[in-house]
């Protein structure tokens, strides 16, 4: 029987296994603060963090809405191309993908909930 909330039927190698572990271990403050408002399905859902879906590690993932959240530093500004082929490779799955920037959460905490919350009744 499948598990419930997670991604089936994905191989998933020992060493991305173990880096979404320690991404879990060293979250940024932003994704601190981000979780402490979406754990324990405080939404009404339930979020899986640094979850490996597809090869690729998302900081926040809902199975139940199909709904990704990812929250970009500055690293982002030296990657787009990489995360224009992730979101094309999660998009095409199915998934609905919501970036906020690292400055975004720690300012306007209750606006990202808001708009994390609007992206959860669309679903």
């Amino acid at each position: 029987m499948p598990i419930k909330n997670i991604v089936t039927g994905q191989r998933v190698t020992k060493e991305k296994l173990q880096r979404a572990k320690e991404l879990r271990r060293e979250m940024t403050p932003a994704e601190k603060l981000l979780w402490h408002e979406v754990r324990a399905k405080k939404l009404g859902v339930r979020f899986r963090r640094q979850q490996v879906i597809a090869g690729f590690i998302v900081d926040f993932y809902c199975h139940k809405a199909a709904l990704v959240i990812e929250v970009d530093g500055d690293i982002h500004d030296l990657q787009k191309e990489e995360d224009e082929r992730r979101e094309k490779a999660l998009t095409e799955m199915g998934l609905r993908i919501v970036r906020f920037g690292n400055d975004e959460v720690m300012r306007e905490l209750s606006a990202v909930v808001g708009k994390i919350i609007s992206r959860l009744r669309e679903s």
